[in-house]
C-alpha cells in the first residue's frame, strides 16, 4: 500500500486539518522544511511565529537514494508502537509522542533539534557526561516493562504477535550479519584494510556471527529499539540549565521484539567506531579515555537499572541465581553484537561518517583498527567478563592495528 507524500508546502494544511498531531504549533504561522537525511523517510519541521515546533516523519515507499527498492511503509506503526512503550515504561527516553496517522503512514513527535545528533558531537570531539548512562537505563526500563520480567507471559505473546516488523528485520538480517561476512555488491573498502576485511571471513568468525544471527532471528525477549546507534540518539545542547535526560533516542522504526542484548551491542560497536575515529586523529586524551569508558558507563547503568526493577518482576520463577546468569549472557551476546554493528558500518551498506569522513590515511587506520578490535569482540567474546576486561582487548587490538 503506497500512500499520498506530504512536501513542505502542504504540510500547514496537514496540520490544520489533524490538529492532535500538531504539538501545540499553528498552521496559520507555521514555516516548514525537510530536514530528513536517512534513506527510509521524509521528515519535517514545522514552527510557527510564536516558536512552537512539531516533527512530522512520514514513511517513504522506496530507498531515497534507490527508488526501485521498495520499502513498504507499514515501519512507520512499529516505530509508534515504540514510542508508546518507551512513554510508558521509560518517560523522557525519546522525544514526546503527539500521535501516529495510520492511514497516511506518519506520526508526530517534540522537535529535539536544538539538541545535537550523539555521532555528530563525538565526531566533533565533545564529551557528554551522562549520555551512555541514560542510553543503559532506556534499555533497561523497556526491556523489564515489556518482557515477561515486567508483564504475564500471556500479555507478552500477544505484545510480541503485535510487533511483527518483517521488511526492516529482514533489513537487519542481510545487512548487519549476512552481507559483510560475504562477496557482496552492497560492500566496499579502502584497499589498505583489506586484510582485516577477509580475516572476517574465517570459520572461526562466521560460526559466532551465525550463533548471533540466530539469536537475533529467535529471541523475541522484549521489545526493542532495534537500530540503537549513535545516529539515533540525541544529546541536550550545552547550557546552564541542567537537563534531567541528556539522551534520548529516536528513530525507532525497526522496533521488534528481540535479544536484549542487541541494542546494546549496537550502541558498543557504533562506540567502538567512535573510539578508533579518536585514536586516528589522536584526539586529547581525556576524550579517548571518556570515550573508552562509555561502554563501562552504558552497561553500569543498565545493570544497575535493571537490579533496581528487579524486585518488582511479576513470575518469582525468576530467582536471583537466574538473573545472575542472564545478565552474564546478556553481555557476552552484546559485546558479539557490537563487533558485527562495527564490521556493519565499515564494511557494508550504509557507512557512518566517523570514519568515511576522514582522509584516507586516518581513515584506513581507524577502518582497520576497528574491524581487527570487532573481529576480537565476536569471536573472544565468551572470555571477556566485564567492561574492564573488553577496555583492555580493545586498547590492545586498536593499537595492533599497523
Amino acid at each position: 500500500m503506497s500512500v499520498e507524500l506530504l512536501e513542505a508546502a502542504t504540510v500547514p494544511a496537514y496540520l490544520a486539518a489533524h490538529p492532535g498531531l500538531a504539538g501545540g504549533v499553528d498552521p496559520a504561522t507555521a514555516e516548514v522544511r525537510e530536514v530528513g537525511d536517512g534513506n527510509l523517510n521524509l521528515v519535517f519541521i514545522a514552527r510557527d511565529a510564536a516558536g512552537a515546533s512539531v516533527v512530522l516523519k512520514q514513511s517513504l515507499p522506496y530507498v531515497r537514494t534507490d527508488h526501485s527498492w521498495a520499502v513498504p511503509q507499514d515501519r512507520i506503526l512499529a516505530e509508534a508502537r515504540g514510542y508508546e512503550a518507551a512513554a510508558r515504561t521509560s518517560p523522557g527516553s525519546t522525544p514526546r509522542f503527539f500521535g501516529l496517522d495510520a492511514e497516511r503512514r506518519l506520526i508526530a513527535i517534540e522537535d529535539l533539534s536544538s539538541w545535537t545528533v550523539w555521532r555528530t558531537a563525538l565526531n566533533e570531539g565533545r564529551i557528554t557526561p551522562g549520555a551512555g548512562a541514560d542510553l543503559g537505563r532506556y534499555v533497561a526500563r523497556l526491556a523489564f516493562g515489556t518482557s515477561a520480567f515486567g508483564l504475564p507471559a500471556a500479555a507478552v505473546r500477544e505484545a510480541a504477535a503485535g510487533a511483527l516488523n518483517v521488511e526492516l528485520c529482514r533489513i537487519t538480517e542481510d545487512l548487519v550479519f549476512t552481507e559483510p561476512f560475504t562477496d557482496h555488491e552492497h560492500n566496499g573498502w579502502d584497499d589498505g584494510v583489506t586484510p582485516a576485511v577477509l580475516a572476517l571471513r574465517e570459520p572461526a568468525v562466521l560460526a559466532e556471527v551465525a550463533e548471533l544471527k540466530w539469536r537475533f532471528l529467535t529471541a523475541a525477549e522484549g521489545r526493542i529499539h532495534g537500530d540503537l546507534h549513535t545516529g539515533s540518539v540525541f544529546v541536550a545542547p550545552d547550557s546552564p540549565v541542567q537537563e534531567a535526560v541528556v539522551a534520548k533516542a529516536f528513530d525507532l522504526e525497526f522496533g521488534v521484539y528481540g535479544p536484549i542484548a542487541f541494542d546494546l551491542g549496537a550502541l558498543f560497536g557504533n562506540v567502538l567506531l567512535a573510539q578508533a575515529r579518536a585514536v586516528a586523529l589522536d584526539r586529547p586524551a581525556a576524550f579517548q579515555q571518556w570515550v573508552g569508558g562509555l561502554v563501562g558507563e552504558t552497561w553500569g547503568a543498565f545493570e544497575t537499572e535493571l537490579r533496581r526493577l528487579w524486585p518488582q518482576r511479576v513470575d518469582p520463577a525468576f530467582t536471583d541465581g537466574f538473573l545472575e546468569a542472564w545478565l552474564a549472557e546478556t553481555w557476552r551476546r552484546a559485546v558479539g553484537f557490537g563487533g558485527v554493528k562495527a564490521v556493519r558500518r565499515i564494511v557494508g551498506w550504509a557507512k557512518v561518517s566517523d570514519v568515511q569522513s576522514l582522509d584516507l590515511p586516518a581513515r584506513e587506520h581507524a577502518a582497520g583498527a576497528a574491524l581487527t578490535a570487532a573481529r576480537a569482540w565476536i569471536t573472544e567474546r565468551h572470555g571477556v567478563a566485564d567492561p574492564a576486561a573488553l577496555d583492555g582487548l580493545t586498547g590492545e587490538r586498536i593499537g595492533a592495528w599497523r
